[in-house]
């Protein structure tokens, strides 16, 4: 399969909302900047920022209105836990935290998502890097000083759910919320509607600075 190259892409909101924080969104094994339009839409619909740093340049993070996040999936949440503790950042989301692998691509999208819309987009994609989600991953040990939102799908075949529980347990500030029969890709799933409503309950959180959620959930 012949890939494009990478691309940055970002969502901004409407031109007459005010800009309410900025969210720079890490994808995981085999994807890109294209697989998130749905949760970019999204969030910029809320007032959010939303961009996808071209993965061969380093993260940085410029002031702006409203607190700057880390949305890391997969591989993208290990990276997005490690760089929390060295940018200037008020909160990670780590959404499939990489603790297992499928085998095959039909394992593989299957295993990704049952979302119909989403697996078509995968199928068609020739920017989509097929079978890295099989490659071994390393998982991060790191404890960022930054509230962490874990999230996690039920049916998550390639990581296991009670693992991320565990590590969001031992984190110094974070909330875990499992995603009823959710697959690996949860920020892309059936629900991702309701997962993207988590997201923005948690950027309004920090933003009003009110206290913070119950620990663990579902």
């Amino acid at each position: 399969m012949t890939l494009a190259p990478p691309v940055p892409a970002s969502w901004s909101p409407p031109a007459s909302a005010a800009v309410r924080g900025t969210v720079l969104v890490l994808p995981g094994r085999g994807e890109h900047a294209g697989t998130y339009p749905r949760l970019g839409a999204r969030l910029a619909f809320d007032g959010y920022r939303v961009t996808v740093p071209d993965p061969g340049v380093p993260v940085k993070v410029a002031a702006g209105p409203g607190p700057v996040v880390l949305l890391g999936h997969d591989t993208g949440a290990t990276r997005a836990l490690e760089l929390a503790s060295t940018l200037p950042v008020a909160a990670v989301v780590a959404s499939g935290l990489p603790l297992g692998a499928p085998r095959g691509w039909e394992d593989e999208l299957d295993a990704r998502t049952a979302c119909p819309v989403h697996r078509a987009l995968l199928e068609s994609d020739d920017r989509f890097a097929r079978g890295e989600l099989g490659e071994p991953a390393r998982t991060s040990s790191a404890r960022p000083p930054v509230p962490v939102l874990v999230l996690h799908g039920e049916a998550d075949r390639v990581a296991d759910a009670e693992a991320a529980r565990a590590y969001a347990a031992n984190l110094p500030d974070a909330r875990f919320v499992l995603v009823s029969g959710g697959r690996h890709d949860v920020l892309n799933d059936v629900d991702h509607r309701s997962v993207a409503a988590e997201i923005v309950q948690f950027l309004e959180w920090l933003r009003a600075g009110a206290g913070a959620p119950a620990l663990i959930r579902g």
